[in-house]
């Protein structure tokens, strides 16, 4: 019933890119992220919103809540349109670049570990999965910490 839901949305989402299959190639890809992003980026700010009215803002539950889906949709969709082709590449990018690139970047951290792992490099995987935590951390406080020595 659910992949049947997400086949006629993979449908509609192909047939409305329809309209625009005239366009040069070269420049569907980036109306595709530009389409996807606008909804992704809205989407994260309201939720974020809502969830700081509804359970407070002593812990980040917007952010918490909103990268957690992201991942769950990345994974769910690339598995299905990739393993069922149901969808065209550009419908592709809407979603997971357009949408959830901007929805979080949580989900295409999680995809890219993945995709780390299911290639057979573990080692590989386990570095980008705790370095980019943990030096994305660094790096923020260190630009903090940069930013406040500025005169």
């Amino acid at each position: 019933m659910l992949a049947n839901f997400i086949h006629q949305i993979c449908h509609g989402l192909t047939q409305t890119w329809g309209f625009l299959a005239a366009i040069d190639p070269a420049m569907r890809t980036p109306i595709a992220i530009i389409l996807g992003a606008i909804p992704g980026a809205l989407s994260r700010y309201y939720l974020t919103l809502l969830f700081g009215r509804w359970l407070g803002t002593g812990f980040p539950y917007g952010t918490f809540f909103i990268n957690i889906t992201g991942a769950l949709i990345m994974g769910f969709f690339m598995t299905l349109t990739l393993e069922r082709s149901l969808s065209s590449p550009d419908v592709r990018l809407l979603v997971t670049v357009g949408f959830l690139g901007s929805y979080t970047t949580f989900s295409t951290y999680a995809l890219d570990t993945s995709t780390l792992l299911q290639a057979g490099n573990p080692t590989l995987a386990l570095f980008y999965w705790l370095g980019s935590a943990s030096l994305g951390f660094m790096g923020l406080e260190i630009g903090n910490f940069l930013a406040k020595r500025i005169p």
